[in-house]
């Protein structure tokens, strides 16, 4: 409980930190002596803070950072939830550099990580055990979001849901400890002051709930492409193998959307503040299509197309290098998607929509299906807006954007690649031990081994001197050519006319299967299932390892879910 608030403590002032840094930069960028020039710097600008990013990781980290909230999944699935001491400070100077200068992604993932690795390397300095260590981390997450959106319950419904902890009070009193201690140590340095000041002026009323049902579609949709649009940009870089390549690549094409639409520039909470207050003309500011800022159609056109540009321009920042969050993308997008979804049918039907319900409900929606996390986006949505005015129409849009998006994207932007490697852990009990389960701490290799060029005799001395009743046959540069059980030499080890005649080629056996070290635990034991075996051979490549048995995985499991359910 100590230890979850100090973690909540520090969580909140390097939010201050983070947040201070790119304001810092952003203020430089647009001081006066630039203001006429600002427009054409928009095309220079992100590609400088790319440049400082990459320069920043390779001369002075000289490891890779990553994404911040999919690092912090795959350190507590598969490295006993211990990150590394720089990610304390590494991701803040990379996000304020990406994203002071202009990069299109947000500073919720960088933030997460750095507090994240907080709580990790408090857990390794008082070395507590792995579930200790694990809602240490936890905490450092919803100490971030807390400190944020100056939202407690919403970070700690994020955590929970996000990061797949049990719904125990084992879990949930350190995390509401930290959430809480993070908002009051963040409010102490910057005040009161709030990322978005909303206040509910129009009540929701039943007739406008099939527009709610509409727009939870509509976010959904909108979701599905976000999230396959990210992957597919991001696979395009991965293609190009030199990062000077992806530095240029990205730095030009994201200067180029960039110049043309503004708003794409950072986070994009300005705009977002704008659309809150109707004031949507905002958009067209320092971009070519100033001159037709009272063409109101031309202007939703461009809203319109902003909602398909912004995860393009986040996932070109990723891909060049860049260090950030999708977080502030997703509710962007949102909230422009509410808005345009409002004031469309507001011209074209003659509605009477609310477009600032419809642009908080939205980003709901977007968050909901972006990360498939319902229940974080309605209690965000909620904190922002100081009540629960909104609970309803909330509800129904969240709910249906998940279920739409999760329809076509079964795994959340966060989790993909994880998912992918079988490295995520989830709710299901059997599946979330077995990915904590590491296949290369349960290979037993102490197994004499013969080689294929060897006779009976041969065998028979190693059999002698052997505790185990399996002989792995082995040649010289370490390639498993087959094995040879004691049951498959019973009937003639005992004859010693045969020993120089046989020999162990045509003794051995090849295995129904091999378990490669790259395996993940669930493959594995599909591996058992199938082959009904009680021991398979374990190889890298094509060279022999060891053995991996049944009995020791099944003993294996069952310490690790004692541990793992333990309130």
């Amino acid at each position: 409980m100590f230890l979850s608030l100090v973690v909540g403590l520090l969580s909140g002032l390097a939010v201050v930190v983070i947040k201070n840094s790119v304001h810092f930069i952003q203020n430089l960028l647009t001081l006066s002596l630039v203001k006429d020039y600002q427009n054409y710097l928009f095309f220079v600008y992100p590609f400088i803070g790319l440049l400082l990013t990459t320069l920043f990781i390779k001369f002075v980290i000289k490891k890779p950072i990553g994404h911040g909230i999919p690092n912090t999944l795959f350190a507590i699935s598969r490295n006993n939830s211990v990150i590394k001491a720089y990610n304390m400070f590494a991701s803040i100077v990379a996000s304020a550099f990406t994203v002071g200068f202009g990069g299109s992604v947000g500073l919720e993932g960088p933030t997460v990580s750095t507090n994240s690795a907080i709580g990790s390397n408090i857990a390794q300095l008082f070395k507590v055990d792995y579930k200790t260590a694990t809602l240490l981390v936890g905490c450092g997450a919803a100490g971030a979001m807390s400190g944020i959106f100056n939202a407690p319950i919403a970070a700690l419904v994020f955590v929970l849901e996000v990061f797949m902890f049990d719904l125990s009070l084992a879990s949930m009193i350190p995390f509401l400890m930290a959430s809480v201690s993070a908002a009051l140590s963040s409010r102490m340095v910057l005040g009161n002051n709030v990322l978005f000041d909303v206040k509910i002026h129009d009540a929701f009323v039943a007739s406008e709930f099939p527009y709610f049902i509409l727009l939870g579609i509509f976010t959904g949709l909108i979701s599905v492409y976000f999230n396959k649009m990210f992957w597919l940009v991001e696979g395009v870089f991965e293609k190009i193998k030199q990062q000077k390549y992806r530095l240029i690549i990205g730095g030009v094409l994201l200067g180029g959307l960039i110049f043309l639409v503004p708003p794409l520039y950072g986070e994009g909470f300005e705009t977002i503040t704008a659309l809150l207050k109707g004031d949507f003309k905002q958009v067209v500011d320092h971009s070519l299509f100033f001159d037709k800022k009272e063409d109101i159609l031309i202007v939703l056109g461009l809203l319109f197309g902003i909602i398909f540009l912004k995860v393009i321009a986040s996932a070109i920042t990723f891909g060049a290098g860049g260090i950030g969050g999708v977080f502030a993308p997703s509710l962007f997008m949102g909230a422009t998607s509410g808005f345009v979804f409002a004031k469309t049918l507001n011209i074209f039907r003659d509605s009477n929509l609310s477009e600032t319900n419809f642009t908080l409900v939205g980003m709901a929606g977007l968050i909901a299906g972006v990360l498939h996390a319902p229940l974080t986006s309605l209690f965000l949505i909620a904190e922002i807006t100081k009540g629960y005015e909104l609970i309803i129409p909330l509800m129904i849009t969240a709910a249906i954007a998940y279920l739409t998006s999760k329809y076509f994207v079964p795994y959340s932007v966060y989790t993909m690649q994880l998912a992918k490697r079988g490295q995520l852990i989830t709710r299901h009990k059997d599946k979330a031990v077995l990915t904590l389960m590491k296949l290369h701490t349960e290979v037993e290799k102490d197994f004499n081994n013969i080689n294929p060029s060897a006779n009976l005799g041969d065998l028979v001395k190693i059999v002698s001197k052997s505790k185990r009743n399996l002989f792995p046959v082995v040649d010289e540069s370490g390639i498993l050519h087959g094995i040879i059980t004691l049951d498959d030499i019973r009937e003639i080890m005992f004859k010693p006319e045969m020993y120089n005649s046989t020999s162990v080629k045509s003794l051995m056996i090849i295995p129904q299967t091999y378990v490669h070290l790259s395996d993940n635990m669930d493959v594995v034991m599909q591996k058992f299932s199938k082959s009904k075996a009680w021991n398979l051979p374990v190889i890298d490549g094509n060279k022999y390892v060891g053995f991996v048995s049944k009995s020791k995985l099944f003993n294996a499991y069952r310490k690790l879910l004692v541990e793992f359910s333990e309130e």
